[in-house]
């Protein structure tokens, strides 16, 4: 009689984080007193908006049954999600092709899915976000990715996605986010239309990440005609554009997310939606909609001024941490910077990141994470925990440095 050998499948066989398992050692530290200062997550530390706090608040306090809502989300959070970007961009969008989401993950792995034939090659950026290729991979996708470094501000362009097509082959779709996690950089007008118009020549689907929009810096290229963020609606109504509550909003926990989509995509996603999930947080829903109010976009607005002066604090102290280049970080909350000299004492960005936390504990998320060719190089810093945070890791930083 022989043994069964069950094991997990191929497909779930993606890469870790690393910025797990520094987050579990963070949690040891600070269960054993130690002070830890956590730059990793890339989490406002403000909390929703008051005003969705409350509805919030008022809905569980109700004795309201919460029952499911419709795949695709209520009525009313996709009239006023449509309402957004008129706001935002000036753009008229129909409710019924926006997608409400269990956060912008849910928006990736259900656009994938529609968008997508197992087996279809799909560029992104390289350094980028683990999750579109991890979840493209175990969707049965080739990955193809983009090496797009400093020359390139680590945007993709034409050029770069001409190369990859005739390297690997025809490509099904490319992955676009602006600003990038973890380098913060972003495309302006003329590039995001450069790309459009290279995809709708050869037939790709492009696949906007817009979920740092509204968070972007002065002086950076979010110029005075789309000072949030360039959608790509502007330019494309064939691609799919995904955002979320989490980052502007800082509504991580609260798991919700949309997708403008194509005509041809909807049936397919609320097909789709309705047996992954059923439904979004039907709770969330309800409360998000005061998102949308003249004082949670104020509100918001104070928190981006707020993480507008951290950011400037870190540019200004990078000097005297003696890092090698860094991302101009236009928007987002992330300092995605190499470490220059400091290669030379700890070899690479994980030790160096292990061996910062042991002893000062600052928690910094080592490149590796985002680009497995270069990332031994760099690390992330998010800004998004605050400027004292921020100041406190920058003495220790640079005291662990002298050391």
């Amino acid at each position: 009689m022989s043994l069964r050998r069950l094991a997990a499948s191929s497909r779930s066989h993606v890469p870790p984080f690393a910025v797990m398992d520094i987050l579990a050692r963070v949690e040891a530290l600070r269960a054993a007193g130690r002070d830890v200062v956590s730059l990793c997550a890339g989490e406002p530390s403000g909390g929703a908006p008051d005003l969705v706090s409350a509805k919030a608040a008022q809905i569980h306090g109700s004795g309201l049954a919460l029952s499911y809502t419709p795949a695709l989300g209520t009525a009313e959070l996709r009239t006023a999600i449509a309402g957004h970007y008129r706001r935002w961009y000036g753009l008229d969008v129909d409710p019924a092709q926006v997608a409400v989401t269990t956060g912008s993950s849910g928006a990736f792995m259900l656009g994938f899915l529609a968008a997508f034939e197992a087996g279809d090659r799909v560029a992104l950026a390289r350094p980028g976000y683990p999750a579109y290729r991890n979840i493209l991979a175990a969707l049965g996708c080739e990955v193809v990715e983009v090496d797009a470094g400093p020359d390139s501000r680590y945007q993709p362009t034409p050029a770069m996605l001409d190369a990859a097509a005739s390297e690997r082959g025809p490509l099904a779709g490319v992955v676009l986010a602006s600003p990038a996690n973890p380098t913060g950089t972003m495309v302006d007008r003329e590039e995001l239309t450069a790309l459009a118009d290279w995809c709708a020549a050869h037939d790709v689907r492009l696949v906007s990440d817009e979920i740092y929009h509204g968070i972007t810096y002065p002086g950076s290229v979010a110029d005075e005609h789309s000072p949030r963020g360039v959608c790509a609606w502007e330019v494309d109504r064939e691609a799919i554009g995904i955002s979320s509550f989490s980052k502007y909003w800082g509504m991580t926990g609260w798991r919700l997310g949309w997708m403008l989509l194509p005509e041809e995509l909807v049936g397919a996603v609320d097909a789709l939606a309705g047996n992954v999930a059923l439904c979004p947080p039907a709770p969330s829903q309800l409360a998000a909609v005061e998102a949308f109010s003249v004082e949670a976009y104020a509100q918001a607005d104070a928190w981006v001024a707020g993480y507008a002066k951290t950011r400037q604090t870190l540019l200004e102290a990078l000097p005297a941490l003696g890092w090698g280049p860094a991302a101009p970080a236009d928007g987002a909350f992330y300092l995605y910077a190499e470490l220059g000299d400091q290669l030379t004492r700890f070899g690479d960005s994980r030790e160096y990141c292990r061996a910062l936390l042991e002893a000062e504990g600052v928690a910094l998320v080592p490149g590796t994470d985002f680009d497995a060719v270069h990332g031994w190089r760099a690390v992330r810093l998010s800004f998004a925990a605050g400027q004292e945070a921020v100041e406190k890791a920058i003495e220790r930083i640079l005291r662990f440095q002298g050391s």
